[in-house]
């Protein structure tokens, strides 16, 4: 018996401060300049950002200051243990020529101001199914390692990252990511959670094949029919006296990044 697990992602931006925007036009002398268009918010390669890349529909916001992609956590159906088990999360996958890459999120900081921002995240409950026999899966846990930051500005520019595995033991509680400080974490910046054997940062590889019972790749109906790879960077510990169902199990998770005072 399997029983699958997976995640639904939202994202929530809260601004402890009014947005400082670009203006329209401004006037120098005799002389006017006038922007007409935003910035394009448009999702690149996370290990190589000058890059566009495809990795599927995701909420996002809009704004100077925004999000563009935060990843769906997913877990692939597993058998029911007695045993407490560790299950790895599915990297992310792509539309198109990008392989496969550690679950990343993409924040952009347009605002020109260089006043800094705040990136965290909050589960918002335990895994359930309410329509199962058992509800929930209680003491199931997520946790997110091997962060790192990537974008085609200087390093002297990045946000720090924080460099503890997140434990997210404590439904509703909210962890920090990533902060940009005062003059860092302009432009676009990817905030990722492991790396594959192509990243040119140095960064170790926690991504594998995803195969049957038979050693065959398994492959994703909705990227291509493209092999599946699981990251050793996020992980779902679940105990083996928790009560399971045979059913999927879902949790929120809630996204926030917020400007620095």
């Amino acid at each position: 018996m399997k029983i699958k697990i997976g995640v639904t992602s939202l994202v929530l931006v809260m601004f402890t401060h009014p947005i400082v925007g670009f203006a329209e036009s401004s006037v120098i002398g005799k002389e006017t300049v006038r922007f007409e268009a935003e910035y394009a918010q448009e999702v690149r390669d996370p290990e190589n950002p000058d890059v566009k890349a495809n990795p599927g529909v995701s909420p996002v916001t809009t704004g100077d200051l925004r999000i563009d992609f935060v990843p769906q956590f997913n877990f692939l159906a597993q058998k029911m243990s007695s045993k407490d088990e560790i299950y790895q999360g599915n990297a992310q996958l792509f539309f198109g020529d990008t392989g496969a890459r550690g679950n990343f999120i993409q924040v952009s900081d347009y605002r020109g101001t260089g006043s800094g921002w705040k990136l965290q995240v909050r589960q918002e409950t335990q895994f359930k199914n309410d329509q199962a026999e058992n509800k929930e899966l209680k003491g199931a846990l997520i946790s997110i390692d091997q962060s790192w930051v990537n974008s085609t500005r200087s390093e002297n520019e990045a946000p720090v990252v924080s460099k503890d595995i997140i434990h997210m033991d404590n439904i509703g509680e909210t962890y920090n990511l990533a902060e940009a400080k005062q003059g860092t974490g302009q432009g676009t910046w990817h905030i990722i959670f492991g790396s594959s054997s192509d990243n040119n940062k140095g960064r170790k590889q926690t991504l594998s094949p995803i195969t049957d019972s038979r050693g065959k790749p398994i492959l994703d109906g909705k990227f291509e029919n493209k092999p599946m790879v699981k990251n050793s960077a996020l992980t779902l510990s679940v105990p083996g006296a928790t009560k399971k169902s045979q059913v999927p199990y879902e949790t929120m998770i809630t996204w926030i990044l917020s400007e620095l005072p």
